[in-house]
């Protein structure tokens, strides 16, 4: 008989047989299978046996229901050894004598680069909006253009006061 194996961390091993037709997943008592953590819905979604397949019925979940990290919108059948994940729960159906396929996970495409990134090279980066479309600039540094502003300012009422000191002392030697 086919069952439902909890694979996340703190309810490994927890499990439960699909007997009947109808199999209720969610956070709350009243569900055939309770799973009591925060990121499972009340009411979850739904596990149906239809004939040899097992399908799966998300309820309107908020944090997704999700076979092998493909998001389940209406129905999707879920297969021997596919990762059914509710929320940040992971669950692998499992059936006697069916050859479980190993769950592929996606590859990480994070990059680590050492010395960080240029706006030049996150403007080329496939996949990020141009600062031009969302409506986004490059930051500016304000205090670096009062500082600049300040001290010539300051140049030049110290040059006034010396040119008039001067002036005022070659008048008085004539």
């Amino acid at each position: 008989m086919a069952k439902l194996v909890v694979l996340s961390e703190g309810m490994t091993g927890q499990s439960y047989e699909l007997k009947v037709e109808k199999t209720t997943v969610g956070r709350v008592d009243d569900n055939t299978f309770p799973i009591a953590h925060a990121s499972v819905s009340s009411h979850h979604c739904e596990i149906l046996l239809r004939g040899n397949d097992v399908v799966v019925k998300d309820l309107n979940s908020t944090n997704g229901t999700f076979i092998n990290n493909q998001q389940v919108t209406t129905e999707s059948v879920l297969k021997p050894g596919q990762i059914l994940r509710l929320g940040q729960i992971e669950v692998r159906l499992e059936a006697p004598g069916a050859a479980a396929p190993t769950a592929k996970r996606p590859v990480d495409s994070t990059m680590v680069i050492p010395k960080g990134v240029s706006l030049q090279q996150l403007e080329q980066a496939p996949g990020i909006p141009n600062t031009a479309k969302t409506g986004f600039t490059k930051k500016t540094d304000k205090s670096k253009a009062y500082l600049i502003g300040g001290l010539i300012a300051f140049a030049l009422i110290i040059l006034t006061v010396f040119i008039y000191a001067l002036t005022t002392m070659g008048g008085g030697n004539h």
